[in-house]
């Protein structure tokens, strides 16, 4: 006699889960859920990003076809619009709740290399030392460096160096034509250690020319714990002066919510002379709350700048992070 098991979705029905499974006593079985300020904020939640989450892809695939003329959705679309509420502590400064938000519109052509990319901000236009320390920061401590609309060209070059070139312009009045290029490449030194180097070259007709070398050393060291040694030296036209920083970044997936990223940093300058203005840790432990677009973060931090003369600094970073996007690797 052949006896089929019946389905999975059958073998995980709320009638055959043992009573060992559910957290609550048995006549609380088929009990309503109590109203709640917490259920309603977060069926709030839920039915936020189920309706923005669609708006947002598909607006992303309407300027596709429209910018591309053609009539099918060309993949790797990564337009997204980040929305994100944190709150800080630091020695003698009560907490503060800071909105936060970022969008951007990536949307290939019908030639693939050519894509148009509008962001919410101009990475160039960043301090190295708010970018090494960007998840430190509330919105209102960052630099507002206008929105971006910009054409790249993506290519290649000899083994797998991978290039791009924008040309593009600031959404401010009066408009700031710029230009940029930047080329990276991954080399395996050996069965453990692997190289990443990016060099960039970027002018802005408003703030001048500047250029970014960044390389970085990384290897697994053991359970499951990831290492990475990256330095950066950056020139700022402006100011006449190199800034550079040097950082110990340790990575560890705990499980499939959850990872934390302990870092190590030192900050620096060329002008009056070379020196350091800034050091600082902290530890990133990042959470899945929903699905794979709600996360949580709670990032302590200490740092000792130059500025005042050294002496420590602590912060805790509570944030949380809502991303409405329809194909993003988060």
């Amino acid at each position: 006699m052949n006896l089929q098991e019946p389905p999975l979705q059958e073998q995980l029905s709320v009638d055959r889960l043992p009573l060992s499974f559910y957290t609550f006593s048995p006549d609380e079985y088929w009990a309503e859920p109590l109203d709640s300020y917490w259920l309603t904020f977060s069926n709030w939640v839920l039915g936020l990003e189920r309706r923005h989450g669609a708006q947002v892809q598909t607006f992303g695939e309407w300027a596709d076809r429209t910018l591309s003329g053609s009539r099918r959705t060309l993949p790797n679309n990564e337009s997204y619009l980040r929305i994100g509420f944190a709150t800080e502590s630091e020695y003698g400064k009560v907490a503060q709740f800071e909105p936060e938000a970022r969008f951007k519109l990536d949307i290939p052509t019908v030639e693939e290399r050519l894509r148009l990319v509008i962001e919410s901000e101009s990475d160039e236009l960043i301090p190295l030392e708010e970018r090494r320390r960007t998840r430190q920061l509330t919105d209102d401590e960052r630099s507002d460096t206008e929105a971006t609309g910009a054409l790249r060209y993506i290519s290649e070059v000899g083994d797998a160096i991978n290039l791009e070139n924008d040309i593009g312009v600031r959404l401010r009045i009066p408009a700031d034509a710029f230009w940029r290029a930047s080329a990276s490449k991954r080399w395996d030194l050996d069965e453990d250690w692997h190289l990443l180097a990016e060099q960039r070259l970027f002018y802005f007709h408003q703030d001048g020319w500047g250029e970014r070398s960044w390389i970085g050393a990384g290897r697994d060291i053991g359970n499951a714990w990831k290492f990475l040694a990256a330095a950066e030296l950056e020139w700022v036209h402006k100011d006449r002066e190199f800034v550079f920083s040097q950082t110990m970044n340790f990575y560890k997936q705990l499980n499939n919510r959850s990872n934390i990223n302990p870092r190590l940093g030192i900050l620096g300058e060329s002008q009056p002379g070379w020196r350091e203005t800034n050091v600082f840790v902290d530890v990133t432990y990042r959470y899945r709350l929903h699905d794979d677009w709600l996360f949580g973060e709670i990032i302590p931090a200490l740092e000792f700048p130059r500025e005042e003369h050294f002496k420590d600094r602590a912060s805790l970073i509570l944030r949380i992070e809502l991303y409405f996007s329809g194909n993003l690797d988060r």
